[in-house]
């Protein structure tokens, strides 16, 4: 915008303020808006002193000046949008509602239809909700909504961010990728779980193959209750001791081929690793072009989930026995919160489901233009993933309810609380619907469809990772960075399809990227910027960005809360260790040391870059010390100009006009103006 500043001189005043050729003058200078430097007055007993403008000896009481609004030229009318702009070359979302859409899709994945109920139903129902809406609010959204801005603010991923606010703290950024990497090598495998479902039914059709026993990969302890269940004299159908339903054994019996324990992992699986290559092929084939060019297949993987889970919900409800299911769910098991594992699965699982900590949320944020309002997508992407999960849930313990009906046991004990509760849960309401084949090809493509939409967010936060790491050397190549990165992830994925590979599995999920390691890296990341670089610093970031100021509750929750919850289940968990099962099957001591050392792989990146910095900078330890907490923001976003600089009106106030006195105010470059004498 353009602002006038006008001064008429008469009277007397005109000796004062200046006379020309002997007649009183009126002086006009035209400014341009934001050109005014920062740069601070020399003297600043000069404040009150009249200004003198270098253009002509002519001397202006500062009192006398007002501001007023003209129209401003055309190629300044987007002068905001042009900084957002030419600072990097990451690309960016098509349009706003992208952005929003892919921190839904990446939120809301297999974290809340395959993780969340099983680790609900393992941990006492009621018990695990309450604390995990505890761990939402305290620590969830404030956390979300600080990486999603965090990265907009820097334009970079999580993998440079933490290094950029607090340079001692830069391990947090490798040890997320360690946790990514972790992360990325056993996801998939419930891709390749999904697609040899997917697969079946497809060649099964008109049935079902875990429709009924009697099949070559079934037990004599096969009992299907819908069509070999004895009845008793008082109508009730019970299932006999020991035995399973036709959906537990399709699981454990032909899609496993689980042995066991651990200590037998068998042969490989060669369906398995089919559909795992496959599985690999499709995230590759995706992500190849970056993830901006994945804007409208994110749009169709975000939405389409909800259809299919609606019907599953409506159908299972309606089932007899899903009211005491339903009734399960809820129900707090007190005894559960007693139990470290319970308390390490809820809290964790609120940041597994919202992907916080693995650097995709910050990902994601730096395709953002500068002036975002992120604020809004943030609040609305947690009460969807939320939303999503307590939804999965119930069409969960609904037709577990359904089971313990038909089995006349109690809902505790129709199933192993294991991995693959959704794979025997869901193609077990899909046999409830009419046209049952053509449901569970539908929802497994729903389930494909949003495991690969997590799968390549991922891993795309892995590589954009890693590019940030070292732009000069791979971001010239990362299309063939990502494809070898993708092979490594495959053959480490291997030994998860063997006929064992089961028991590695729930060892990784628990051990190497969910439990301790994501708590461990969250909160150093929340030290580093709500305690060390400032909690209201940070805020004072997101006005600039947004022109909101977060509130007491951001504040608090960055600076205190969230700190505070994951400090005590932390130490909770230290002091009440159990080791984890697969179901009831216990895993040997070496398995367990295993998985420590998987934790450790990432935990150990924070303190030992700590001390690897401390060393290798130069003065005293003060000064190393004071250089490690200092900032170090190299992104050219930060120096953008708040979202809402200037009001409309402005009334310049003799304080202000100290601004007038700086020579760079009145340069050519950065203003312009003309004095008008009549």
């Amino acid at each position: 915008m353009h602002r006038k500043i006008q001064r008429s001189l008469s009277g007397s005043g005109s000796s004062a303020m200046g006379v020309k050729n002997g007649t009183t003058s009126a002086q006009s200078i035209r400014l341009r808006s934001g050109s005014a430097g920062h740069q601070r007055v020399a003297n600043e007993e000069d404040e009150n002193h009249a200004i003198q403008f270098s253009a002509n000896p002519i001397i202006i009481d500062p009192a006398d000046i007002k501001i007023e609004e003209t129209p401003p030229p055309e190629d300044d009318l987007n002068a905001e949008e042009t900084f957002d702009f030419e600072d990097d070359e990451r690309g960016g979302w098509g349009n706003k509602l992208d952005f929003l859409f892919s921190c839904i899709s990446v939120s809301v994945g297999l974290g809340n239809v395959w993780r969340f109920p099983y680790l609900c139903y393992k941990n006492g129902g009621g018990t695990f909700l309450l604390i995990y809406f505890i761990a939402m609010f305290a620590c969830g959204i404030p956390i979300f909504f600080q990486e999603v801005a965090a990265g907009q603010y820097l334009g970079s991923g999580g993998s440079t961010l933490v290094g950029q606010f607090v340079p001692i703290l830069k391990g947090v950024g490798y040890a997320t990728m360690t946790i990514v990497f972790f992360l990325d090598i056993y996801y998939c495998i419930i891709i390749a779980w999904t697609l040899f479902y997917l697969i079946n039914s497809f060649v099964s059709i008109p049935d079902l193959p875990w429709g009924s026993c009697g099949n070559w990969w079934n037990s004599d302890r096969c009992f299907d209750p819908e069509h070999d269940n004895p009845i008793y004299p008082n109508g009730t159908r019970v299932m006999l001791n020991m035995t399973k339903s036709p959906v537990e054994e399709y699981w454990d019996r032909r899609v496993l081929r689980i042995t066991d324990s651990m200590e037998d992992l068998g042969g490989l699986n060669w369906e398995l690793l089919g559909t795992l290559l496959l599985g690999w092929i499709i995230v590759y084939l995706i992500i190849c072009r970056g993830l901006h060019s994945s804007g409208k297949i994110i749009w169709f993987t975000a939405l389409f989930p909800y259809f299919v889970m609606s019907i599953l919900l409506l159908r299972s409800v309606t089932l007899p026995g899903a009211a005491v299911g339903l009734w399960r769910y809820i129900t707090p098991d007190w005894s559960k919160l007693s139990d470290s594992e319970t308390w390490i699965d809820s809290a964790t699982q609120i940041f597994f489901a919202y992907s916080i900590g693995t650097g995709a949320l910050p990902a994601l944020g730096s395709y953002n233009k500068f002036h975002h309002n992120c604020v809004k997508d943030a609040i609305i992407t947690c009460f969807v993933n939320t939303g999503t999960c307590l939804f999965a849930g119930c069409v969960t313990f609904s037709i577990l309810g359904h089971m313990a009906h038909n089995q006349g046991v109690n809902i505790e004990d129709v199933v192993n609380s294991g991995p693959g509760l959704v794979f025997i849960t869901y193609p077990e309401v899909v046999l409830k619907l009419p046209g049952g084949p053509i449901w569970a090809v539908t929802f497994f493509v729903m389930l494909v469809t949003i495991g690969i939409d997590s799968e390549f967010c991922i891993v795309e936060s892995l590589v954009t990772g890693l590019v940030d790491m070292f732009p000069e050397y791979l971001r010239p190549r990362r299309r063939a960075f990502t494809s070898c990165i993708c092979l490594l992830l495959f053959f480490l994925g291997m030994p998860m399809v063997t006929e064992g590979g089961a028991f590695i599995f729930q060892l990784m999920d628990f051990y190497s990227a969910s439990g301790i390691p994501i708590l461990w890296c969250c909160f150093f990341q929340t030290i580093a910027i709500g305690w060390i670089f400032g909690a209201q610093k940070f805020a004072n970031c997101v006005e600039q960005m947004t022109g909101y100021k977060p509130s007491m509750y951001w504040i608090s929750s960055w600076s205190v809360l969230a700190p505070a919850v994951m400090g005590t289940i932390f130490l909770f968990y230290c002091f009440m260790w159990q080791p984890v099962k697969y179901g009831k099957v216990e895993y040997p001591m070496y398995a367990h040391v295993f998985g420590f050392l998987m934790s450790v792989a990432s935990m150990l990146w924070i303190p030992g870059y700590a001390i690897y910095y401390l060393l290798t900078q130069r003065g005293s330890f003060k000064d190393r010390l004071i250089k490690g907490i200092t900032p170090d923001i190299k992104s050219s976003r930060v120096k953008a100009p708040a979202k809402n600089t200037l009001p409309k009106e402005i009334q310049m106030s003799e304080s202000s006009a100290r601004l007038l006195k700086n020579a760079s105010f009145l340069t050519n470059n950065t203003s312009s103006f003309a004095i008008n004498n009549p």
